[in-house]
This record gives structure tokens, C-alpha cells and sequence, in this order.
């Protein structure tokens, strides 16, 4: 059983295209399907749509208001039959063709996840918001010390157990793919990336640039730092070291002295970054 997740919230424009294409793609799975659409407490007319719809396997999830993009993923995947999760989303950004060719690969291969990486994606961004994916993307690649292609594309099928196992650390806001990807990765679960379209969507996006790239960097150190916290706090303390180096002979250079209290307060702060981090990673390998 393939259980595809789509949350909804003011999606009135996109739905019944994005719905329409995934039906006509369905048949071509051979496998049970269903289709949960959760309704995010939505107010523009789509609550309306979504109970006027007869579709086969199709079964609907409200919130009485808005909880959140994650919080309506949880909420589709609790009613969901199929240990194999497929989330897209509602607005017709994601080619339901690449589906199959992603399933085959998700069963074919092993994998743990397999993601529908966006490969037109970079000419839709606003310029204003490239700078802060670029760091997040590249920062999150460096912590899990593996290349990601796209880090939080809402199209891709899941093992819904590793979902259950973290469900605690999966937040409520569109952060929820970008969380599970950290997951996955930093716990050494297979993932692969597809490359697909990425069309215009229909309706007002609901991203909050600068509001969601700090939020998204907050939960890339915050997720690393449970899984491997050495990645955060060894290159931390490398840097209170350089620092109490360069203090020294700047110090011998212009004084003849080396300031020393400064010095010491630098590698003994340094220190202590590096003992917390052991000890963070002591805990985290004992409750593994």
C-alpha cells in the first residue's frame, strides 16, 4: 500500500489540476493506493472543494485551524494505511509523472528515502532569497557530510517507521522536510535524489523568506547537534585556539608581550567548548 500525503491550506487554484494529474497517473503504479488530503484550516473556499470530491481511495483530514505544513504531513500519515509514504504538495509545482520512476527507484534500490530534487527550481527563486539557500544548503552538506541536491523539496517517498521513530524531533512548519532530510542523513540511512521539473505554482506561496531561512538554520545546527554534535563544537573550539594564537603573536608584534590573561581565557574557553561536545556526544551515542 502507497500512501500519498498532501497537505492542504488555501489551495483552492491548484487543487483540482494538481489532484487531476495524479489521478491519471495512479493506475500506471500496479500497486494499493491511497490519497490523504489534509486540510490545514484552510479559508478560501478549498474546505468546500476537498468535501464536494469523489475520487476512489481518497480520504480527507481536517484542522479546525492552521497548525502548520509538518503538523499536516503527522496528520495524513497517522490515517495512512501503506508503510510506504509519498508526500507532494497541492499547488502543481511537482510533476506527478516523476512519481513511478521514484517509487521504482525507492523499491528497487533500498533506500530509506528517496528525494525529488528540483532541477529547474534555481531560475524560480526570487534573487533576494538565493544567498540563504545557498548557505543553508551548502552548510546542512558539510554537517552531514554528504552532497545535497535539493534539501527540502516536498516530493519524495518515505519509510514511514523512521518517520515514527523520530516523529519527536519532526516540527510543525514547512521545516519538516529539511528536518527529516538532517535525519536520515546524519543517522546514515540510504537517500537518493531524483532530478524533476519544478513548475510555477498556482496561488501565493506561503514561505516567509528571512522569517523561515533563520528558522531553517536554526533546526540544521539543532538536529546535527543531536545526531554528531562534534561537527558544531570541535570546528567551534578550533576557532577560540586560532583565535588565542593570533592574539599571542599580534600581541608579541605591536607590544613585545604576549597578552596572556586574553590568551588563556581564549584556550580555556576553547576547552570547555570541546568538553561540552564530548560530553554531548557520549550522551547522544549512549541513547542511541
Amino acid at each position: 500500500m502507497i500512501s500519498i500525503v498532501i497537505p492542504v491550506y488555501n489551495e483552492k487554484n491548484g487543487l483540482l489540476p494538481a489532484l487531476d494529474e495524479l489521478y491519471q497517473m495512479l493506475p500506471t503504479l500496479g500497486e494499493d493506493y491511497e490519497v490523504i488530503l489534509v486540510d490545514d484550516g484552510s479559508d478560501d473556499g478549498t474546505r468546500e472543494i476537498i468535501e464536494g470530491l469523489k475520487r476512489p481511495a481518497l480520504k480527507s483530514v481536517r484542522h479546525h485551524r492552521n497548525r502548520g505544513y509538518g503538523a499536516s504531513l503527522l496528520s495524513g500519515i497517522d490515517q495512512a494505511a501503506g508503510d510506504t509514504i509519498v508526500i507532494t504538495d497541492a499547488d502543481g509545482t511537482y510533476p506527478a509523472a516523476a512519481l513511478p520512476e521514484i517509487l521504482r527507484h525507492y523499491r528497487s534500490g533500498g533506500f530509506a528515502m528517496v528525494v525529488g530534487a528540483r532541477v529547474t527550481r534555481q531560475r524560480d527563486i526570487p534573487l533576494i532569497r538565493r544567498p540563504a539557500k545557498w548557505v543553508l544548503t551548502r552548510l546542512a552538506s558539510y554537517l552531514t557530510e554528504t552532497r545535497i541536491p535539493d534539501l527540502n523539496s516536498g516530493l519524495r517517498v518515505m519509510n514511514r517507521e523512521i518517520i515514527e521513530r523520530y516523529r519527536r524531533l519532526l516540527p510543525d512548519g514547512f521545516s519538516f522536510t529539511t528536518t527529516i532530510t538532517l535525519i536520515m542523513l546524519s543517522k546514515g540511512f540510504p537517500v537518493a535524489y531524483l532530478p524533476v521539473d519544478y513548475f510555477k505554482r498556482e496561488g501565493k506561496s506561503k514561505i516567509r523568506p528571512l522569517h523561515d531561512s533563520l528558522l531553517f538554520l536554526q533546526l540544521i545546527i539543532r538536529t546535527v547537534m543531536y545526531f554528531n554534535p562534534l561537527k558544531i563544537f570541535i570546528p567551534l573550539s578550533l576557532v577560540f585556539f586560532l583565535l588565542a594564537l593570533l592574539f599571542a603573536f599580534g600581541s608579541w608584534q605591536l607590544t613585545g608581550r604576549i597578552m596572556d590573561v586574553t590568551c588563556g581565557i581564549l584556550i580555556l574557553t576553547g576547552v570547555n567548548v570541546l568538553t561540552i561536545g564530548m560530553l554531548a556526544d557520549l550522551i547522544d551515542k549512549r541513547l542511541d
